[in-house]
């Protein structure tokens, strides 16, 4: 089917923007369109140009709606010369849709709006609940006072706000009350929330987990720690100083967690584990689910910040970032995961 033109006058302004930017980047012999500014879907690595000329989107989150699958993202801050008068001040998020989570086009953004919002937003987590996208988010810019949001919708693109954001940050002696990273899984009755977090000297960046009736509206009175401590924390020396992306799926009656292990492009790289409680949580390996790339390959600086997909249909994908230039650009990806005795492997990196 043809698209509709949409005149330029018309046009909304990251859309204007982007027109006139897609970028073609060649690496390991491959051609890839980054951009996704327009009507025309492009395929995986893919980025988005519309902020900075060149493809930078991070922190992917899929899911299934309605009749296409939508993919929640990160975006930088405007660089000076790209930014229209209206421009948020930092970080947004972007919002693309595929038919066949291969290709993806750009279809909106999430801008900042509370006060709460103000420096920025970004790393979405989205998931679908009684026929609505809920989306949680982090606050950007605030350091310590980061913290997690809670917006709804009935179409993917129109999000409406909780009043109480943000709906959650942890307390105790054991973190700094940072939250960030969010991931929601309804589970034994409950939403469970995981988040990154750091230890109170701001080193160190470990998983939590809270929980909210799966019946309340998840505002921020519903919430509460359930594990006074980390339930995953860097141990192994590729995980260095962090472990954070917390990305959640069920097989089996267990849930199975995917996570980034170090800061970006030291490298990052993703792990899993494994648990019965989604309290208490094992490593499948000491070594990497999901590595960075060689020398030259479009991810050689890193394979971060996981987003686990299930489809209705059980196939498993796992969307990721990564980059070859220390983060100048950034890509999103997927990797098609298969299952072996209900534990995930990774699967040959194939069209779906």
């Amino acid at each position: 089917m043809k698209a509709v033109e949409i005149s330029k006058r018309c046009r909304p302004w990251w859309a204007r923007i982007g027109l006139g930017l897609a970028i073609l980047l060649h690496a390991g012999g491959c051609l890839w369109a980054a951009g996704g500014q327009g009507s025309d879907p492009s395929p995986m690595p893919w980025g988005d140009s519309s902020r900075l000329g060149r493809p930078f989107a991070k922190d992917p989150s899929v899911i299934r709606f309605q009749d296409r699958y939508w993919m929640y993202y990160s975006l930088p801050p405007f660089a000076r010369e790209l930014a229209p008068p209206e421009a948020p001040r930092g970080w947004s998020i972007g919002v693309a849709t595929s038919r066949d989570l291969a290709h993806w086009a750009k279809a909106g953004e999430i801008l900042p709006e509370q006060e709460c919002e103000r420096n920025g937003i970004c790393a979405p987590g989205a998931r679908v609940l009684d026929g609505r996208v809920h989306l949680f988010y982090q606050t950007y810019g605030n350091g310590p006072r980061d913290a997690i949001c809670h917006a709804v919708s009935p179409d993917g693109l129109k999000f409406s706000r909780d009043a109480s954001n943000p709906v959650f940050r942890p307390s105790g002696a054991w973190n700094s009350g940072r939250a960030i990273d969010a991931e929601v899984i309804p589970w034994a009755g409950q939403l469970l929330l995981y988040f990154a977090t750091r230890d109170p000297g701001m080193k160190t960046q470990m998983l939590g987990v809270a929980g909210a009736p799966l019946a309340s509206d998840f505002s921020r009175a519903q919430w509460r720690l359930l594990v006074e401590g980390p339930i995953l924390k860097p141990e192994l020396p590729w995980e260095r100083d962090c472990i954070e992306a917390p990305a959640v799926c069920e097989r089996g009656g267990r849930l199975f967690l995917f996570y980034a292990g170090a800061y970006n492009n030291q490298p990052q790289q993703i792990g899993v584990a494994e648990s019965e409680d989604g309290l208490r949580w094992r490593r499948l390996s000491n070594q990497p689910f999901l590595a960075n790339g060689a020398a030259g390959a479009w991810n050689a600086s890193e394979s971060g910040h996981p987003g686990v997909f299930v489809d209705a249909n059980g196939r498993t994908s796992l969307f990721y970032q990564g980059n070859r230039d220390q983060g100048r650009t950034w890509f999103l990806s997927r990797l098609p995961v298969r299952w072996e005795n209900d534990r995930p492997a990774p699967a040959p990196e194939a069209a779906p």
